[in-house]
């Protein structure tokens, strides 16, 4: 048997009519007109069976039923009320849960010193903050934002993008010392290599040079990982060569614990995204966070003016 909701509408202006004693006093405060008022009060007393109020030329009153009735039906107008008001206030002001997702390592390194700031601004926001470099799916899932690194595919998500992420060549001193230094991308495949896939799947690296053009290498990996913090330690002991995104290696390549390769050969950069389900109807507090964090991190902090290259004068392999 197919479920049938309740007459809420009904509900609430029988308990109108049962307080002001009168159709017209109830119509009036509700803003309807005397017949709509009328219906619903008979179409609630159809679906039921009995009669909610006794009516005479000179007098309204209750019927034992619609007595019993009565505080239910104020229950439901107060509560109808209360939700109505409780909702517009929290779309007029930051109050209460969002749920933002955002890459483990890029969270804790450059979205976790932006939260106090957000937290001193809006003190009625709950923040529920979840750092993996799992791909959320914000509908599925009931996010209200994720922060994602990358070329956003097409999708019914609305993003905007904060800020652009370089991808660099990068290596220790060490290892260019041993190995030698790559002078463009074809002698990678004699190099040691590390995979990240933070960015994206096991792609190749596509590398474009100005006068030269567009090369594009997948040298066999020791290592595929979608974290910049597991594939810290084997760069600083000169294992391997890495692409890695701006924002994991600037410390290293500000003190020469990193230096960067082939800065001709440029990678096509990533973008900072904040995406948000589709509906362009935000509650306040969604929309405060989405303001603070496009304030804040639409400016790389870890953008480098000047790098560190590795030094060309090497080509040994082995």
């Amino acid at each position: 048997m197919t479920r049938q909701l309740p007459d809420l509408e009904a509900w609430a202006i029988f308990a109108t009519v049962a307080e002001y004693g009168s159709f017209s006093r109830a119509a009036a405060e509700l803003g309807l007109s005397n017949p709509t008022v009328s219906k619903a009060i008979g179409r609630l007393e159809a679906r039921l069976g009995f009669a909610l109020l006794s009516r005479t030329s000179r007098r309204l009153s209750l019927t034992g039923a619609g007595q019993a009735a009565l505080e239910r039906a104020s229950r439901i107008l107060s509560e109808g009320e209360a939700v109505e008001q409780e909702a517009a206030e929290q779309a007029r002001a930051p109050r209460g849960r969002v749920r933002l997702s955002a890459p483990l390592s890029f969270g804790i390194a450059h979205l976790a010193p932006v939260l106090p700031g957000l937290l001193r601004a809006y003190p009625e926001i709950e923040l529920d903050l979840a750092l993996s470099d799992r791909k959320v799916d914000l509908v599925a899932e009931g996010y209200d934002l994720a922060l994602r690194i990358g070329s956003l595919v097409d999708s019914s998500l609305l993003s905007r993008r904060l800020c652009s992420v370089r991808l660099l060549l990068v290596g220790a001193p060490g290892y260019f010392e041993l190995h030698g230094t790559p002078k463009r991308p074809s002698d990678l495949l004699r190099h040691r290599v590390i995979g990240y896939t933070g960015g994206g799947g096991r792609n190749a690296w596509r590398f474009t040079h100005p006068e030269e053009g567009e090369e594009t290498v997948q040298p066999p990996a020791r290592l595929w990982t979608d974290n910049a913090d597991v594939v810290m330690p084997v760069l600083l002991a000169g294992q391997a060569l890495a692409v890695l995104p701006e924002f994991a290696v600037w410390q290293e390549l500000r003190d020469g614990s990193l230096l960067a390769a082939l800065p001709d050969w440029p990678i096509a950069a990533l973008g900072l995204h904040l995406l948000m389900p589709p509906n362009p109807l935000r509650p306040a507090r969604v929309q405060a966070v989405i303001d603070l964090l496009s304030r804040e991190l639409v400016r790389a902090p870890w953008a480098s003016e000047g790098i560190k290259i590795a030094p060309e004068e090497k080509t040994v392999f082995s």
